[in-house]
């Protein structure tokens, strides 16, 4: 669904912004009056391009709109500790609402209090801000309110909220290098192909004579770039709208996070991040009082990945079938064996949320693993590309030079 950007006012005069999810201008209009808010703007907000879109990254990060995470877990933590002191609820949501600097989270924290003091339940209120509280804080806090442990659950969610954001960061910094290098090998070679070639082209022009076969090669490199520079950036622009429109489409994503999942290296990685993820969520949930088939389903939304969804699904129709949670997880052949045969022991003992938040455990330490190994592979790879482009240019460059001065010699 489209998120928009509205500025609204409230009964008492006072200016009101967000940003809701809605499946139509005229909907949010509806939603927002009911909560005595009268819009006076509102705009669809467009997605820019992001580094999480990329292939292979984009499938690691994920992608999360709204407030960044690490202010999530600092409201949810502080929340917790508010809670779990005994102040009321509505007076939390004003002390964290007027003390964030975040102005955007700041409104939507106003909005939530006076959904709250409207009669609404905390859960209803945080599902009308699906751009920042997702489908598992929602059915977390739902859980908690009805069994009367909101400060457990908040507390539980910030912990599984903080291992994710230390995934998701030590996945996203061990990226950042490589991508850094490889927009700067590329901006370089550009730059010598298209203004420094030409002058040394002229210059072997001048001196008469067959170039050598690596200097012909650069040559009609830099001939291309010079008469079709703007036809491969085209082609660059649109091969990014080409992916992105295939992502959009159920077919084309399935297809491309098969992929992703089969590819040498990085489909290793992420399918331990999914693993991690799933566990740690179902997990989490279970140990809450979620019933385990709605969290099957809120696990599959948040995967990340189509075919790791479709796997948590088919375990959910098999579960409503009498079946136990392992048999069809074993038959996706999407998840390790030794994670299905924990998961079965852990169904044997009545003991599955313990079972899944310790594969969970193992698996943060396995993607930690994977990202040093990954890291340590690539600066080296990337050193020896650097080496053998720059050092390929500069002896194609003077080996005419070498071979004039044997000439004369």
């Amino acid at each position: 669904m489209p998120i928009y950007v509205w500025e609204g006012r409230t009964k008492t005069g006072e200016t009101r912004k967000g940003e809701n999810e809605a499946q139509n201008e005229g909907l949010l209009i509806q939603q927002l009056r009911t909560q005595q808010i009268v819009p006076f703007k509102v705009k669809e907000k467009k997605a820019g391009f992001k580094l999480s879109q990329l292939p292979i990254i984009g499938s690691m990060l994920g992608g999360a709109q709204g407030v960044p995470l690490s202010e999530l877990v600092i409201f949810t933590r502080q929340f917790a500790t508010m809670i779990d002191a005994g102040l009321p609820l509505v007076q939390c949501l004003d002390i964290l609402a007027n003390q964030n600097p975040n102005k955007n989270f700041k409104s939507i924290l106003l909005n939530i209090k006076e959904s709250v003091e409207g009669g609404s339940t905390f859960a209803q209120a945080l599902e009308r801000h699906p751009q920042v509280f997702d489908k598992l804080f929602c059915a977390l806090i739902a859980a908690g309110e009805v069994g009367g442990i909101l400060d457990t659950i908040l507390n539980r969610l910030g912990v599984f909220m903080e291992k994710s954001e230390a995934l998701k960061r030590k996945v996203k910094g061990a990226m950042i290098y490589p991508t850094i290098v490889v927009v700067a090998l590329v901006a370089v070679i550009t730059v010598l192909l298209v203004f420094v070639v030409p002058v040394f082209q002229k210059m072997f022009a001048d001196m008469g004579g067959t170039l050598p076969a690596p200097t012909r090669v650069v040559v009609a490199m830099s001939n291309f770039m010079k008469h079709y520079i703007f036809h491969v950036a085209a082609t660059i622009v649109a091969l990014v709208f080409a992916w992105k429109y295939t992502r959009k489409s159920e077919k084309g994503r399935a297809i491309t996070d098969d992929l992703f999942l089969k590819a040498p290296v990085f489909g290793d990685l992420i399918r331990k991040q999914a693993v991690a993820r799933f566990t740690r969520t179902l997990g989490t949930m279970i140990s809450s009082g979620v019933p385990i088939l709605e969290g099957l389903e809120i696990c599959s939304r948040t995967a990340g990945n189509v075919t790791i969804e479709k796997a948590i699904l088919f375990a959910k129709t098999s579960i409503a079938e009498g079946k136990s949670i392992a048999e069809p997880l074993k038959a996706s052949s999407v998840f390790p064996s030794m994670v299905v045969q924990m998961i079965a022991v852990g169904e044997q003992t009545g003991a599955l949320d313990a079972m899944l938040n310790k594969i969970a455990d193992f698996y943060d330490i396995e993607v930690d693993t994977a990202v040093d190994g990954l890291t340590s592979m690539i600066e080296p790879v990337i050193m020896i590309v650097l080496s053998v482009v720059v050092g390929g240019f500069l002896i194609s460059m003077y080996l005419p030079i070498f071979s004039l001065a044997n000439v004369v010699g």
